[in-house]
């Protein structure tokens, strides 16, 4: 008998201590969720507070509510704020489009082709990967220069065509590579060559991890700010970065105010994109080292 109750007592126990231990996990991760969020909690609370507030209270809560900081800052630059958005629009969708096209074709080369140094040009497109962007803005400047290509568009998306961007080529090998090879040797059977194989069969059955390049390129390059800085030099061709750079005046009063309004703007595409392919995105990193 003795036996018999102390048992659901033993069980009741550890139960009560197992949901104590997540009760103790989850408010541990709300908790430092918070504190990663406080940042951007903060820029959307003094995006509406008068510029005179934003440092002398600096708590979450505005004392004086100024929702004019977004049309201010909309229309302070010397262009409307909608003009550097479609800037980034434009920069944004000719680097996902010369991604997807050259560094899956790069990636369909490695995984899929056979070629004499195969091996070795692997492993310099792995080494490019570590490569500091500074070490090569100086002659990629020089480059773009003789080819007048300097305050557009050209240096900040041909390159993508010509697959430099190493980090998805290998995503997308690794992705390919799990790919069965009956696959193309049924294609081959019926008469397809390579270029059929890879965008009839490759391409669709990549759709993750072409999801994935596609999310990471738009955060990357809508984020990128030294690029575009080095590369564009009239404010008509600035992009949203460039644009935000130009509110901080180190000679007179910073518009904090309109400042962080448009912050919280220019983050609205970014999460959206995320938002929309969340779920091709963790189905790529989760399925790329699958063999």
């Amino acid at each position: 008998m003795a036996t018999e109750t102390t048992a659901p007592a033993t069980s009741s126990r550890r139960l009560g201590a197992r949901r104590t231990r997540r009760l103790l996990i989850h408010i541990g991760l709300i908790g430092f969720g918070l504190i990663m969020l406080y940042p951007l909690l903060w820029m959307l609370s003094s995006s509406f507070k008068p510029t005179a507030e934003i440092f002398r209270a600096p708590g979450l809560i505005p004392e004086t509510f100024t929702p004019g900081n977004y049309t201010e800052g909309w229309t302070a630059l010397q262009f409307p704020f909608h003009h550097y958005l479609l800037n980034s629009a434009v920069v944004v969708a000719g680097s996902i489009i010369g991604n997807l096209v050259g560094c899956s074709m790069a990636a369909y080369a490695f995984a899929r082709l056979e070629f004499r140094g195969k091996r070795l040009f692997f492993a310099v497109m792995l080494a490019t990967i570590m490569l500091p962007i500074h070490v090569v803005i100086v002659p990629q400047y020089i480059l773009f220069a003789e080819l007048g290509w300097i305050n557009t568009f050209l240096p900040l998306i041909v390159p993508k065509l010509l697959a430099t961007d190493g980090f998805f080529i290998f995503l997308m090998v690794q992705f390919i590579r799990g790919l069965p090879k009956d696959l193309d040797e049924a294609a081959r059977i019926d008469g397809c060559g390579h270029v059929r194989i890879f965008f009839q069969i490759i391409m669709p059955l990549s759709l993750p991890a072409l999801a994935t390049t596609a999310i990471f390129t738009f955060i990357w390059t809508w984020n990128d700010f030294f690029s575009q800085l080095i590369f564009l030099t009239s404010p008509d061709m600035y992009t949203v970065p460039v644009a935000l750079r130009t509110f901080v005046d180190s000679s007179s009063q910073t518009s904090w105010g309109p400042l962080f309004a448009m912050s919280v703007v220019a983050l609205g595409p970014v999460f959206g994109f995320f938002l929309a392919g969340q779920r091709y995105l963790v189905k790529g990193i989760a399925t790329t080292g699958i063999k």
